[in-house]
């Protein structure tokens, strides 16, 4: 696991191309770093050569009167030759020690609960927060577990986000 550089970009995109139907997620990932949203983007390498990524984004997050420092990661993509080997877990694990050590608030993912859940990420935690991605897929992790929740609140991802629902 390294932090992605500027060389990786094609490598990064051709990862996820590989790994979803269409190019939408590799798009994204343009996008978000083309706006200056992509806060974390890691990529997994074997061999020298670029198997999986991750990226977490800025997130704009309030609730009660306040502003929490959040992320949210998306998109995680692994080459289908190298899944099943641990590339996605040891990628979620990485981003969430950097995100802890840059003094956010929380994480916000959208993905499989029995997933995610495996790293901490709860329904329970993204509940407060009103989201067009609100349902039985956005979680949220706490970094810190002395960090209070709203009563209620809003958590939008970056703008490019809005292209994937268009």
């Amino acid at each position: 696991m390294r932090a992605a550089e500027p060389r990786d970009e094609a490598a990064i995109r051709a990862v996820h191309i590989s790994a979803f139907p269409t190019a939408d997620e590799a798009d994204l990932v343009e996008a978000l770093g083309r706006e200056g949203d992509a806060i974390i983007s890691l990529v997994a390498e074997r061999g020298g050569e670029i198997i999986g990524h991750v990226l977490l984004s800025r997130m704009a997050v309030s609730g009660d009167g306040r502003g929490y420092r959040a992320l949210g990661l998306a998109p995680l993509a692994v080459r289908p030759g190298a899944r099943r080997e641990g590339v996605g877990s040891a990628l979620v694990r990485a981003a969430l020690q950097r995100t802890a050590e840059t003094g956010e608030q929380l994480v916000f993912v959208l993905g499989d609960p029995a997933y995610y859940g495996r790293f901490g990420f709860s329904l329970a935690d993204a509940a407060p927060f009103a989201s067009p991605y609100a349902g039985p897929h956005l979680m949220a992790l706490r970094l810190g577990s002395d960090l209070p929740l709203p009563r209620a609140g809003k958590a939008d991802y970056a703008p490019a986000f809005a292209a994937l629902d268009g």
